[in-house]
């Protein structure tokens, strides 16, 4: 059968579930909203327009990239990561955000059949044979709400959960070295548009304590090959660097040492907790050692709990959930949009567990809170903030998160010790 046919006869299929209509009505709804606010509240106030701005910049005037008075907010991300809006600046601004948010609908598409194949990949045994159940959760992905916030801003978010995807995949289902660089890269793609999964990368190493044998286990030679992969696209940002140095000196000032990080906002990291109850009760602070300190902490005790680990089969779906779920925690800015990184993988994690998994207890819970709670507590963080300036609710649940992570770990070696 072919291509042309096929995609009317699954269109079909999927319509005759009642979820699947909700879901595609909601999010083209979604949509429609995010286009609407556009024109009548966001037009002057989103994201887009640095990004608009960005490609414009990068190719008149390279050496001003991080002159943040060109922007409304702080354009913070690597300098080639501006390739990406270059064809955009072509359109006025109105039809730029249009077409913007259409190729986020088929980017949207692409992440659902991905994650689809993943899940089929990596299901349980025990898990049901049929497909209803991938489709509900799917479709629970798109249900979000974070996608409100990503259409209305404008936000590039999607392009790294598909490069995440599908470097995810592609490690799931070869074992050939060529295809560890291919998916490496792709992943370096992912980080190089937007450094969210920059702490993915000590995952990628093949480090592990074997229990049974006493002894470290490291696979040296995949591990060089996907560390390569993934710093490769980063490392390009250097030449610019090299050759400009304002860009090396405004980047570093936009991320770490500036006074944009110590703003006050909405942010769920527990870094911007600390510094916002810092700047609130007038605490002298250092936003960098806070940042260093929690990322020492939490970063430090996920990976070296991660060597530990009692299983290697599908390991890289946790090294992918603990890198996304330490980066939201550790950084400066963790928004109610990042989660549409997290809540793929979550999805993975509940099919590749045991049906009636205890840890699933851990995890479900967050990705619907994720999904359809966080927006509200924003919302409220914007009515009381100068009385109240936390918003923690996705903190406790990222933390959820990662202790039913670990947990399974640890769950895989009371097992291992009950088969011995």
């Amino acid at each position: 059968m072919s291509l042309i046919t096929r995609i009317p006869n699954r269109l079909k299929e999927l319509w005759e579930h009642k979820v699947f209509r909700y879901a595609l009505i909601l999010h083209i709804f979604y949509f429609t909203l995010s286009i609407v606010l556009f024109f009548f509240l966001y037009k002057e106030k989103n994201d887009f327009i640095i990004f608009y701005n960005v490609g414009d910049i990068f190719l008149n005037d390279i050496e001003n990239l991080y002159n943040q008075t060109n922007y409304l907010w702080d354009f913070r991300y690597f300098p080639l990561s501006a390739l990406f809006f270059i064809p955009y600046s072509v359109f006025n601004f109105e039809t730029a955000f249009i077409i913007f948010n259409v190729f986020n609908i088929i980017l949207n598409i692409l992440i659902c059949i991905i994650l689809y194949k993943i899940i089929l990949l990596v299901r349980n045994k025990d898990h049901e044979n049929d497909d209803k159940r991938v489709i509900l959760y799917v479709c629970v992905y798109l249900m979000g709400l974070p996608h409100v916030l990503n259409y209305i801003y404008g936000q590039i978010n999607l392009y790294i959960t598909l490069f995440i995807l599908i470097s995810l995949y592609i490690f799931l289902k070869y074992e050939e070295i060529k295809w560890e660089l291919i998916g490496s890269v792709i992943l370096g793609i992912g980080i190089l548009i937007k450094p969210t999964a920059i702490f993915l990368i000590p995952f990628l190493i093949i480090l592990r304590f074997d229990f049974q044998n006493k002894q470290v286990k490291f696979d040296f030679s995949i591990t060089m090959v996907r560390l390569l992969g993934v710093i490769l696209p980063v490392l390009l940002n250097f030449i610019l660097f090299v050759i400009f140095p304002p860009l090396w000196e405004g980047f570093l000032d936009t991320n770490f040492t500036g006074t944009n990080p110590i703003a006050l906002n909405f942010s769920f990291s527990i870094t911007k907790l600390i510094t916002n109850f810092c700047y609130f009760y007038n605490i002298p602070f250092n936003q960098l050692y806070i940042l260093f300190g929690v990322v020492c902490i939490i970063g430090g005790l996920g990976f070296i709990l991660f060597i530990f680990r009692r299983f290697e089969k599908d390991s890289i779906i946790y090294s992918f959930a603990f890198g996304i779920t330490i980066m939201l925690l550790v950084y400066y800015d963790s928004w109610d949009h990042h989660l549409l990184n997290l809540t793929p993988i979550l999805i993975i994690m509940i099919f590749n567990l045991p049906r009636h998994s205890e840890i699933t207890n851990s995890i479900k819970p967050s990705l619907f809170f994720f999904s359809f709670f966080d927006l509200v507590l924003v919302g409220i963080w914007y009515l009381i903030y100068p009385l109240f300036p936390f918003n923690f609710g996705s903190t406790i649940f990222l933390l959820v998160s990662l202790y039913g992570i670990i947990k399974y770990c640890y769950k895989k070696k009371r097992n291992y010790f009950m088969e011995e």
